[in-house]
């Protein structure tokens, strides 16, 4: 793989982190920076442990992960999403869908990173057999993911301040089209 290569696919693999960020921003309307650090943390965290994950199971038992990892992601990202909407027309203080929890932002970062695996899988299949193949790639998607996680919670406070819409249905219906999106792909 070529550096630029490592780059447009720490990129593409951010991208969902970044839309989730987003959504987390308009949800919370200020900036807390410790939210965001730790949002950014772990997706920045199991964006890069994903390939890793993958690359060494690859030759255990790949054809098993392969067959369902985007129904997983779908069905996480779907959950979340629905409670999302569901809540949106409840009580405002009955809203349960917090980005500040630390179990939200975990399931989150499972969601978001389980198409890493099938990178991870790609890895061992494009003969990168040993650490030294695969440090660097997984370092720049660790990375790109923890920059684009907080330019996300920083445009989705701005973009949250500014739109007075109903923030978790809206928010719901983004995690809903992502899940969707994960799974039109992988079954395409």
């Amino acid at each position: 793989m070529t550096t630029l290569e490592i780059w447009l696919l720490a990129i593409s693999l951010a991208m969902d982190c970044f839309s989730v960020s987003i959504t987390s921003g308009i949800i919370l309307r200020r900036v807390m920076w410790k939210t965001f650090l730790t949002i950014a943390f772990f997706f920045g965290l199991f964006q890069a442990s994903m390939p890793l994950i993958g690359w060494i199971a690859t030759n255990h038992f790949h054809h098993l992960i392969e067959k369902f990892d985007h129904w997983i992601a779908f069905g996480l990202l779907f959950f979340l999403g629905v409670k999302m909407i569901k809540d949106s027309f409840g009580d405002e203080e009955e809203h349960h869908f917090n980005p500040t929890r630390l179990l939200v932002i975990l399931t989150l970062a499972v969601a978001t990173s389980i198409d890493a695996l099938a990178v991870g899988i790609s890895f061992a299949c494009m003969d990168m057999t040993t650490w030294k193949d695969i440090e660097f790639p997984i370092l720049i998607i660790g990375l790109v993911s923890f920059a684009f996680s907080i330019v996300g919670c920083l445009l989705g406070v701005y973009f949250g301040k500014r739109i007075n819409l109903r923030a978790e249905l809206w928010a719901g219906i983004i995690l809903i089209g992502i899940g969707a999106k994960i799974l039109i792909e992988h079954l395409g």
